[in-house]
C-alpha cells in the first residue's frame, strides 16, 4: 500500500489516482495525523505535501522511517527545497519532486516504481538505515584511490598483526563492493549478494565467522571457495552518526579463533580507515570553496 498525504483534497484524490492508475494500492490521508495511524508492514512507500496539517511532510518521513525502516518516501510539494529545514533532519533521505515540475506526478510515479521494485527484488537483507548509508557513502567516496599506498599499508600491518594470509578494506555500493585495497589476496568488484560483507554491516561491532563452510549462508558461495576463504572477520567501517559505509576484513585459508583483543584491534582499525575518508572528504570540501 502506497500513502498518499496532502491536505489539499484536490491536489491528493489527482495524486493518488495517478498512483492507481500506475497499479499501486493507495490509502489517503489529510493530515500527519491520520497519516500516521496508517503506519504498518504492508506500507510500501510514502508521497507527502511538505505544508500539512499537524506537522511537516519531513517530519512524517522520519516517523515513517521509525516505524517502517527503508520505506521509499517523496516529498512532493508546492514548497520550494531551499525554504525547507532539511538540515534539522540530519541524513533523512527523500526524494523531492515540486508538483510545478514538467510530467511531474509521472516522476513520482516513476521513482516509486524504482525504489518499490528494488526493494522487493534484493536477494539480500538491507540495513534499517540503507538510504542514509547510500548517502553518506556518496560524500565520502570521491576519488578513494587518492588512499591507495596508505589503506595498503593499513591492510599488509592487519595480515601480519593477525597472522592471516589476506586482508582487504571495501565500500558497499548499492548493487556491489569494490576493493580499495588488498594485501595477500586479488579481489575485484563482487556483486553485493556474494559477500560477507553485505551482512557483516547489518551487525553492531565486529563479525567474525570461524568456518565459512559452517555458515548456511556462505557454505556453498563459489566466491570464497575460489579465494580459498575459510576464516572470515571485519569491522565496520563506519561514520560518526552509525553508517557502516565499508568494512575492514581479514581472511584465512583455515578455519581460526578470533580473541577479544583482536576484535578490539581490528575495530581501531576499522576507524582509521573510517578517518582517512574523512579527512579526504574534508580536504575536498576546503578545495570546493
Amino acid at each position: 500500500m502506497l500513502l498518499c498525504v496532502d491536505s489539499d483534497a484536490a491536489a491528493r484524490t489527482a495524486t493518488a489516482e495517478t498512483l492507481r492508475d500506475a497499479g499501486f494500492t493507495v490509502a489517503e490521508a489529510a493530515t500527519a495525523g491520520a497519516a500516521r495511524e496508517r503506519f504498518d508492514d504492508d506500507l510500501e512507500g510514502v508521497v507527502t505535501e511538505q505544508t500539512l496539517s499537524g506537522g511537516t511532510g519531513l517530519e512524517l518521513v522520519a516517523d515513517v522511517r521509525d516505524a517502517v525502516p527503508d520505506t521509499p518516501c517523496v516529498l512532493f510539494t508546492d514548497v520550494p527545497v531551499a525554504e525547507i529545514d532539511t538540515a534539522a533532519f540530519g541524513d533523512l533521505v527523500v526524494e523531492y519532486v515540486p508538483k510545478d515540475a514538467p510530467n511531474a506526478r509521472s516522476e513520482v510515479v516513476d521513482l516509486l516504481n524504482h525504489a518499490v521494485a528494488f526493494r522487493d527484488q534484493t536477494a539480500y537483507p538491507l540495513p534499517e538505515n540503507e538510504e542514509a548509508r547510500l548517502a553518506a557513502l556518496e560524500q565520502h567516496a570521491a576519488n578513494p584511490g587518492e588512499l591507495g599506498e596508505s589503506f595498503d599499508r593499513l591492510t599488509e600491518l592487519a595480515a601480519e598483526l593477525f597472522g592471516v594470509d589476506a586482508a582487504a578494506i571495501g565500500l558497499i555500493d548499492t548493487h556491489e563492493q569494490r576493493f580499495l585495497a588488498c594485501h595477500g589476496v586479488s579481489l575485484g568488484p563482487m556483486d553485493r549478494e556474494d559477500t560477507i560483507c553485505t551482512y557483516a554491516i547489518l551487525d553492531d561491532g565486529v563479525t567474525v565467522i570461524e568456518d565459512t563452510e559452517e555458515d548456511p549462508r556462505f557454505a556453498e558461495n563459489e566466491g570464497l571457495e575460489a579465494a580459498n576463504i575459510r576464516f572470515y572477520a571485519s569491522a565496520p567501517i563506519e561514520t560518526g552518526s552509525g553508517e557502516a559505509i565499508g568494512t575492514f576484513c581479514v581472511y584465512d585459508d583455515e578455519p581460526r579463533g578470533f580473541s577479544a583483543r583482536d576484535r578490539e584491534l581490528l575495530s581501531l582499525l576499522g576507524d582509521e580507515a573510517m578517518e582517512q575518508l574523512t579527512l579526504r572528504r574534508r580536504l575536498r570540501e576546503v578545495d570546493d570553496e
